[in-house]
């Protein structure tokens, strides 16, 4: 009886203190032991606050080297190695065995030029910049999946690739990263957005195969005129009304012009002249915005805008489409459920707001998704880009399961396989 009793000693003992290799199991096996590990006071508290760190000092595109230092400090403490700089402030991680397959997770690191009206604790301490987009919440999800990643790297089949791309926030960073040549050989890309939808609660995500956020482009045009007293108008050459017409022309093309099944948006959102209530100014100035899911709705747009005014000023494509790969679309669906529970994974409608992850859709399979972040008890969330916008920290564990679990699942699934690369070297 001793004998036996001595046996199963040692056999609890194996049990607590080997690790059960987790990739061995299904897919639904690794996300709940993910998001088990995520929910852990280690790994939440350690997330929640980094994100609070990088809020108090939020900093505008290209302009993120606080940031970048608190990311690179985070990452040297994991013994996960990394280029920098990137695109100017970037950080790429890598985790496993540095060669193929390779999938790429991305969080965008910069802050809104917004003055924080929230009252707490951890208010931005930078006058005039805040947070107002999740982008720390985002950075700080992406590290919470690198910490799970890296105590399992010795399983990891293949390299999982952390992006903290900088200047999201119309500075094009995406572009920049792929300019740089970091991602040349990566397969594949996920990245999320916190959900602010008073239908999307915490546990929950949202996303569609296809287009699912806009392109967009913007324009300014001038009119030039002839100056005058406002008391004679026969004297001058009026540019106001000009321009006023100009910009109720402009609105027809989409009201008149666009299939009503595809959307598109024309904004006039800028209108200024250097005149006062009795003078007729020499020169109007106006400018706006263009959104479209197509390709060629874009391209329409932009080439009816010239024709409309020819004094219109129209740069490249800021954002493309964000335009969801469809296989993965059917990973997400299959991780994610496994994550959240059938019940908590939904469709979406498309959004006509725009997303620079877009530019790596362009070069290769990429995958965004919305991720839930409403109490269900608690007061209604203020949207994105307001100065009231706050994060509910809850969310976190789930980001940072996805996001392990959808690239760990990837590579099981394609097991040296590389689709869309450049060349199978190692990094």
């Amino acid at each position: 009886m001793g004998s036996f009793n001595l046996f199963c000693f040692f056999i609890i003992i194996f049990h607590v203190f080997v690790a059960t290799p987790i990739f061995s199991h299904s897919s639904s096996s690794i996300s709940t032991k993910f998001l088990d590990l995520a929910k852990s006071p280690e790994v939440f508290d350690w997330m929640v606050g980094i994100r609070r760190k990088i809020h108090e000092y939020p900093e505008l595109s290209y302009e993120e080297f606080k940031t970048s230092e608190v990311i690179r400090a985070e990452l040297d403490k994991m013994g996960i190695s990394y280029k920098h700089p990137v695109a100017e402030t970037g950080v790429i991680g890598y985790i496993g065995t540095r060669k193929p397959p390779f999938v790429a997770l991305r969080a965008d690191i910069d802050g809104l030029p917004i003055q924080e009206m929230v009252e707490w604790e951890h208010k931005s301490k930078v006058p005039g910049k805040m947070h107002a987009c999740g982008h720390d919440a985002h950075t700080a999800m992406v590290l919470g999946a690198a910490k799970i990643l890296k105590q399992h790297e010795d399983q990891i089949k293949g390299t999982v690739v952390l992006v903290f791309q900088p200047a999201e926030e119309g500075g094009g960073g995406a572009k920049r990263v792929l300019e740089a040549g970091v991602l040349d050989k990566v397969s594949a890309i996920f990245g999320l957005h916190v959900a602010p939808a008073h239908d999307l609660p915490v546990g929950h995500v949202a996303s569609k195969a296809g287009p699912l956020l806009a392109g967009t482009a913007m324009f300014d045009a001038t009119i030039h005129g002839k100056g005058g007293h406002a008391a004679m108008p026969h004297f001058a050459i009026d540019p106001v009304l000009a321009a006023s017409s100009a910009v109720v022309n402009l609105q027809q093309l989409v009201s008149r012009e666009a299939d009503p099944l595809d959307p598109q948006v024309l904004t006039v959102a800028n209108f200024h002249a250097d005149g006062a209530y009795n003078v007729i100014p020499d020169s109007v100035t106006f400018g706006g915005t263009i959104r479209a899911l197509l390709p060629e709705s874009i391209a329409r747009l932009k080439e009816r805008i010239h024709q409309v005014h020819r004094g219109s000023q129209l740069p490249r494509t800021v954002y493309p489409a964000t335009i969801n790969d469809d296989k993965l679309h059917e990973h997400f669906l299959e991780v994610a459920k496994n994550v959240v529970g059938n019940n908590n994974v939904h469709g979406m409608e498309p959004v006509t707001v725009s997303e620079d992850f877009s530019f790596y859709q362009e070069a290769l399979p990429g995958y965004f998704f919305m991720l839930g972040m409403q109490s269900l008890t608690g007061e209604p969330l203020q949207s994105l880009h307001s100065p009231h916008f706050t994060v509910s920290e809850d969310a976190l564990p789930y980001g940072a399961a996805l996001h392990a679990s959808l690239a760990t699942t990837y590579l099981l699934n394609h097991d040296g396989a590389k689709v869309g690369a450049k060349n199978h070297d190692e990094l």
